[in-house]
C-alpha cells in the first residue's frame, strides 16, 4: 500500500493518456519538448544542485567560459561519483525526508542512494503503465507475478512458499533465489492458485521457469504475456520462454536512477522513452555514427530534484536511423542493446566483442552458462549441463568462442549452479580484465 501510494494517484490514468499520445509525436515536436525541458533541468542543475554548483563556480574561478546550457559542456557523472556522495546531487531546496529514497546495489553490489518527489514516481511509473502494458493488453488491475532478487525465504529453505502476495500492488513477488529443479512445480502452482496474468521478471530465472514447463510437461498457467527485464534477452531464451508459456516475450529496459527506459513493442522493436532522458551513445573518441554500438550516456529529465547529468550507465547499444515501424508508433528505437559495459570482452588485437549468445545455440544440451575473461588469452566457460551434454556440446562451445574471439584458450567447465549477483542478476558474460588493461587495448 505505501509502494501504490506513491506511485499511483488520481492523475495517473491522465498521465498514462498524455504518455500514449505522445508517441504520435513528430521529431520536431520532441526536438521542442527537449530544448524546453534541458534548458530548465541544466539551469536549477547548475544552480540548486550543490555537486554542479561547486562544479561551475570552480570553472568560472579558473576563467572558464563554457555556458551550462550546453549538455556537452557537462562532464560525465559516474555510478562512482554518485554512490561516494549521492547527497551532493540533491537539490538544497528539498528535504530528502518528505521524498522516496530508493537504495539499488545494481550488479556492483554496492549500495547507490536515489531520491525524489511523488511528482517525478508518478510520472516515471505512468509511462510503465503505458508502454509496459497497455501495449500489450494488462494494466495494473490485473494479477501479476514479479520474479525477482529479494529474499523471500532463507536461501536453505526447502519448502514453499518461495513468494509473498503484495496485495497492495496485486503482485505475487516470487523469489529467483529457489528456482531449483525440485522447486519448479510449487511456483508453477503458485501462479495458477493466484491466476496470474502476466509475469514479469529477470531473463535467466523466466529461462529456468520455462525449462521447468518443458522438461517436465507441467501444465503452463495461461499468461496474456511475458516481460523480461534488468538482463538482456537472448534469443534462445525467447524461444524457449514463449515455447513454454504460449504467449508473446517482451523485452524491457530501465533503472532506478529513472535516466533511460524502453520496452519492445509487438512489432519486436526496442522502442526508447524520449521523456525520461536524453541518451547519447558514445565511443572512445566521442559521439558515434547511428546504428553504431557504444556506451549510453544519459541525462535524466523527469527528476529536476536529483537531475543526473551526463550519467554513465555502463550500458551499451545503438540507436538505428529513424524508420517506420509496423507498430505505428513514432518513438525513437534502440537496438543492439547488449548490458552493461563490463560484458563486452577484449582481443589482443583490441576488438571488443559483445552479443556473445550466439555461441549458446538452442540446440546445445545446456540449461545456462557464463563466459568469463580471465586475461587476453583466456577464457572460462561456465556451463550447467542439461540431459544429453557431453564432449561435443563442450567442444561446439569452444569453437563458437574462438570463432569470435581469435586462436585463444578457452577452458569449460560443468558446474551445478552458476552465482548470481548480490541483487540475483544473472549475468552471462563477465570481463574480469581490469581497467587499466581496458584502456591500453582502447588506445591500441
Amino acid at each position: 500500500m505505501y509502494l501504490r501510494h506513491w506511485r499511483y494517484g488520481p492523475e495517473t490514468d491522465q498521465l498514462v493518456a498524455d504518455a500514449l499520445e505522445r508517441e504520435g509525436w513528430s521529431a520536431d515536436q520532441w526536438r521542442a519538448w527537449h530544448e524546453a525541458r534541458l534548458a530548465f533541468l541544466l539551469e536549477r542543475a547548475a544552480t540548486r544542485v550543490p555537486a554542479y554548483r561547486d562544479h561551475w563556480t570552480a570553472r568560472r574561478r579558473a576563467g572558464d567560459r563554457a555556458p551550462w546550457d550546453q549538455l556537452g559542456n557537462w562532464p560525465v557523472l559516474t555510478k562512482e561519483a554518485l554512490r561516494t556522495n549521492p547527497r551532493a546531487y540533491l537539490a538544497d531546496d528539498c528535504d530528502p525526508r518528505r521524498m522516496f529514497h530508493e537504495q539499488t546495489s545494481g550488479t556492483t553490489g554496492k549500495p547507490l542512494d536515489l531520491w525524489s518527489s511523488r511528482g517525478t514516481l508518478r510520472a516515471w511509473y505512468a509511462l510503465f503503465d503505458a508502454r509496459w502494458r497497455r501495449w500489450h493488453g494488462v494494466s495494473r488491475d490485473d494479477r501479476w507475478a514479479l520474479l525477482g532478487g529479494q529474499l523471500v525465504t532463507p536461501a536453505a529453505a526447502e519448502r514453499p512458499p518461495f513468494w509473498v502476495w503484495n496485495a497492495g500492488l496485486r503482485q505475487l513477488y516470487m523469489s529467483s533465489y529457489h528456482l531449483a529443479p525440485q522447486f519448479l512445480p510449487h511456483y508453477l502452482d503458485a501462479l495458477k492458485r493466484y491466476r496470474i496474468t502476466y509475469l514479469l521478471g529477470y531473463a535467466s530465472s523466466l529461462e529456468a521457469l520455462a525449462r521447468g514447463v518443458l522438461e517436465t510437461g507441467a501444465s503452463a498457467p495461461a499468461l496474456r504475456v511475458v516481460l523480461t527485464s534488468a538482463e538482456p534477452l537472448l534469443p534462445s531464451q525467447r524461444a524457449t520462454i514463449e515455447e513454454a508459456f504460449g504467449c508473446p516475450v517482451r523485452e524491457t529496459y530501465g533503472m532506478s536512477e529513472m535516466v533511460a527506459a524502453a520496452g519492445e513493442c509487438d512489432a519486436g522493436t526496442m522502442h526508447h522513452w524520449p521523456e525520461a532522458g536524453w541518451l547519447e551513445v558514445v565511443g572512445e573518441s566521442g559521439p558515434v555514427p547511428p546504428a553504431t554500438i557504444g556506451g549510453f550516456i544519459c541525462t535524466g529529465l523527469l527528476n529536476p530534484d536529483m537531475p543526473l547529468i551526463r550519467y554513465a550507465v555502463g550500458d551499451r547499444g545503438a540507436i538505428p536511423d529513424a524508420v517506420p515501424c509496423a507498430c505505428g508508433r513514432l518513438l525513437p528505437a534502440i537496438s543492439a542493446l547488449e548490458g552493461r559495459s563490463d560484458d563486452v570482452l577484449f582481443t589482443a588485437d583490441g576488438r571488443r566483442v559483445g552479443r556473445l549468445d550466439p555461441v549458446f545455440k538452442a540446440r546445445l544440451r545446456v540449461r545456462e552458462a557464463q563466459i568469463v575473461q580471465r586475461s587476453l588469452d583466456r577464457i572460462d566457460v561456465r556451463v550447467v549441463p542439461a540431459e544429453g551434454y557431453g564432449p561435443a556440446d563442450a567442444r561446439s562451445i569452444a569453437d563458437a568462442v574462438r570463432d569470435r574471439m581469435g586462436d585463444i584458450d578457452v577452458q569449460v567447465e560443468t558446474v551445478s549452479l552458476i552465482p548470481r549477483g548480490p541483487n540475483g542478476k544473472f549475468r552471462a558474460v563477465v570481463c574480469s580484465l581490469d581497467e587499466p588493461s581496458r584502456r591500453r587495448i582502447g588506445q591500441a
